[in-house]
């Protein structure tokens, strides 16, 4: 009885474009020479991981979505272990519940980027503004001995003028 599984797996990121998609190809003729139905793949491309592997912290992530017997994903976990190139791999049977989410995944696009459209700009007029003009302020100097009890002392001056004579 064929049921519907669906693997996500990690590739190495020192692999070139062209050796990411050998690898796929790898996975996806063994599926095929088994006897398994793609339903559907995703690259998700270079993602970076949660936390380190094999002293990597990105990967290149690819889904396989498929129908097949249960001894096909049995001999394609046992290719992923014996391939270098990956890195981690997940495979899980799809239950019907899972299987109508996928389909409205691929039907709908979700977990895809959307197209971002441009927000209208509008022209914002601004009224010019009055500045409040502010007269400066006297200059008081005092003399530490004129000094009234509570002013502050604006000027002060090395010596005192012991005199009471304005300079």
């Amino acid at each position: 009885m064929l049921k519907q599984y669906e693997t996500v797996f990690i590739m190495t990121p020192v692999l070139s474009d062209d050796q990411m998609k050998e690898t796929v190809k790898k996975f996806e003729n063994i599926l095929c020479d088994k006897g398994a139905e793609i339903v559907h793949q995703e690259n998700w491309g270079l993602k970076r991981l949660e936390y380190q592997i094999q002293k990597k912290s990105t990967g290149f992530y690819h889904l396989f979505e498929f129908k097949a017997e249960p001894h096909v994903v049995a001999e394609l976990e046992l290719q992923y272990r014996r391939d270098e190139r990956i890195m981690r791999y997940l495979s899980v049977a799809l239950d019907k519940d899972a299987i109508a989410y996928a389909e409205k995944r691929r039907t709908h696009g979700f977990g895809q980027k959307k197209e971002v459209k441009p927000e209208p700009t509008f022209e914002v007029k601004r009224e010019p503004t009055f500045e409040m003009k502010r007269e400066p302020k006297p200059e008081v100097k005092y003399n530490i001995a004129e000094a009234p009890i509570g002013d502050p002392i604006e000027e002060q001056t090395d010596t005192p003028n012991l005199d009471n004579k304005e300079e």
